[in-house]
């Protein structure tokens, strides 16, 4: 009788050491992990690879404003990045799912897509494009009635199309919509300006950027809502990187010539940051 309390006393012995080993395997897994990412160290980011100058792939690595900032960011943070690219309008929820750590792709903040995950601090304004076949009569958003118009699906450009009941012909890609152009199969493609802008000059000339009008909201980077740390320190990571200067070069290295609107703060919005060499003025803001 004696050894089988003795047994007894043992096995639960055992099975509380157990317990308290596993407890300590979580402990130490979380303090390892502190942001929660698919694989701890290593931020994995998704992205495109078609659309410069913001986010595109160049000789076999993923680069554009947006990348190059993020890597520089999670630079701060202490974290490597992992980019791979899908299609914009599957991007938000694959970051909600935790398929991608984060999304980077000029994803402009809109009160919808607060509902599927949370935007880090804006770190970019941006232009809405009207991109034409060369020799087009169209030169105005305001002529777009009627007209067949291309988009890429699920972006703040599809949105503004169909809010304007323009019926627009949504595609899955940056490629797709200039090519519709480049084919005759759409009279406008409503693009982000920047990416209209150098898709319309690698064109040989058979599409123009007729329009640009300044987008109401900023761009920001995506994350899921139940990753509070990471978006803290990747916050913290931005507001270092315009301090540093940083923002400031890569804005004049993606972006030579473009204005800063005098009301647009980067950042936390309090950060002081090198002025941007720029010229002209920023155009009128989209209805």
């Amino acid at each position: 009788m004696r050894s089988r309390t003795v047994l007894a006393t043992l096995t639960a012995v055992a099975s509380l050491l157990s317990v308290a080993a596993c407890g300590s395997s979580s402990s130490t897994s979380s303090a390892g992990n502190p942001y929660q990412l698919t694989e701890a160290g290593t931020i994995h980011v998704g992205t495109l690879s078609d659309a410069p100058p913001n986010v595109y792939l160049k000789d076999g690595k993923f680069t554009g404003f947006d990348n190059d900032l993020f890597t520089a960011v999670a630079a701060k943070v202490g974290l490597k990045v992992q980019f791979a690219s899908t299609d914009f309008s599957a991007l938000l929820s694959q970051v909600a799912n935790h398929k991608f750590d984060v999304g980077s792709s000029s994803i402009t903040i809109t009160e919808a897509r607060k509902k599927t995950v949370d935007f880090s601090n804006g770190y970019d304004f941006g232009y809405f494009g009207l991109d034409v076949p060369a020799g087009s009569p169209l030169a105005d958003f305001d002529q777009l009635a009627g007209k067949r118009v291309v988009v890429v699906q699920g972006t703040v450009q599809d949105d503004y199309a169909t809010k304007n009941n323009l019926n627009p012909v949504r595609v899955p890609d940056y490629n797709s919509a200039i090519n519709q152009l480049k084919a005759g199969m759409a009279e406008a493609w409503i693009s982000p300006a920047e990416i209209g802008e150098k898709s319309a000059a690698d064109s040989g000339g058979k599409v123009v950027l007729a329009q640009k009008r300044l987008s109401p909201a900023p761009t920001a980077f995506a994350v899921a809502h139940d990753r509070p740390k990471l978006l803290e320190a990747l916050n913290k990571g931005l507001d270092e990187v315009i301090a540093d200067g940083t923002w400031t070069r890569l804005q004049e290295q993606y972006y030579p010539g473009r204005p800063v609107p005098a009301d647009f703060k980067p950042g936390n919005g309090s950060v002081t940051f090198p002025p941007v060499t720029g010229a002209g003025a920023s155009p009128t803001s989209t209805p």
